[in-house]
């Protein structure tokens, strides 16, 4: 089997499409059609449903999963060997959720290690459990629990999210407010993928409630500026509103054990992490976060 062939049917297993597929991978769709075929033909079984759209099958996600293992263990092994004839500290690539949190942390590292090489990803926390098991990066920071077998963590930090609002709006008056409250009224929030979304509609969906959305936006500093000119209401994070978030808004905690995320530091279980992979996680894990809400 071609390490470019295995490569290719990651990207079809991960997306279920042929054409984005083959648009990803900048190759003609009938060539990347053959590599499928040519696989499941020495494998002897379809690595794919094809009935209707494209879905991964039973055969398909095991072979995904060797395969995600075996191609990172070999990228592992080219990197391992580059830090070796490396006098520095070598790359870490650590992917989140959000940035704002770690702003300090990162800032602290930069100065400290001026000579390592930093590379920041965004991913969604559903992701992060893929990406780490391939070595496609090094250390993930989630913003909700992620359930997965072959991966440590470090809690960071537990955290309230509360709603924000405009300073005049009638919650603004409040000490706390329950979800059922909330229905009907006008949310800002976060695209969907994004773990601020995912929390306003858990928690609603906990309540058979579906929550009214009038904004999407994709800069948490763009959700509190419309949330403070009135456009809406919106889940906010109490770590932001002790940093970062400046916009003019009231924070009105919420009535509810599940409004809350729990911020996490994760990584491969054997995985092989740089010197300065290692650094940056002794950074994250041994940050100072607000001790009150750990």
């Amino acid at each position: 089997m071609e390490l470019n062939s295995l490569r290719q049917f990651l990207v079809v297993a991960r997306l279920e499409h042929l054409s984005r597929a083959a648009e990803e991978l900048r190759v003609a769709q009938p060539s990347l059609s053959r590599t499928i075929a040519r696989l499941e033909s020495e494998l002897g079984t379809p690595l794919f449903d094809r009935s209707g759209r494209l879905r991964l099958n039973d055969a398909g996600r095991l072979f995904r999963d060797h395969v995600e293992r075996s191609l990172g263990e070999l990228d592992a092994g080219r990197r391992a060997v580059a830090e070796a004839g490396s006098a520095g500290l070598g790359a870490v690539r650590l992917a989140s959720e959000t940035f704002l949190t770690l702003t300090g942390p990162l800032a602290a590292y930069k100065r400290a290690h001026p000579s390592a090489e930093l590379e920041l990803q965004w991913s969604p926390a559903e992701d992060m459990p893929r990406r780490l098991r391939a070595q496609d990066v090094d250390l993930c920071v989630s913003s909700q629990p992620i359930h997965a077998d072959g991966l440590e963590s470090v809690r960071l930090f537990d955290d309230a999210v509360g709603v924000g609002t405009a300073l005049d709006h009638p919650l603004a008056r409040r000490a706390s407010v329950r979800i059922e409250e909330l229905a009907g009224q006008p949310f800002v929030t976060a695209r969907r993928g994004h773990w601020l979304r995912r929390l306003l509609d858990r928690v609603f969906a906990a309540r058979d409630l579906t929550p009214k959305i009038v904004c999407e936006a994709d800069e948490p500093g763009a959700i509190a500026e419309l949330i403070g000119a009135g456009l809406g209401i919106g889940l906010v994070p109490g770590f932001a509103r002790r940093t970062a978030v400046r916009a003019p808004l009231t924070w009105v905690a919420v009535d509810s054990p599940d409004c809350r995320r729990r911020v996490t530091l994760h990584w491969a279980t054997g995985s092989h992490l740089s010197p300065a992979a290692q650094l940056m996680r002794d950074t994250i894990s041994g940050w100072d976060w607000p001790a009150g809400d750990r």
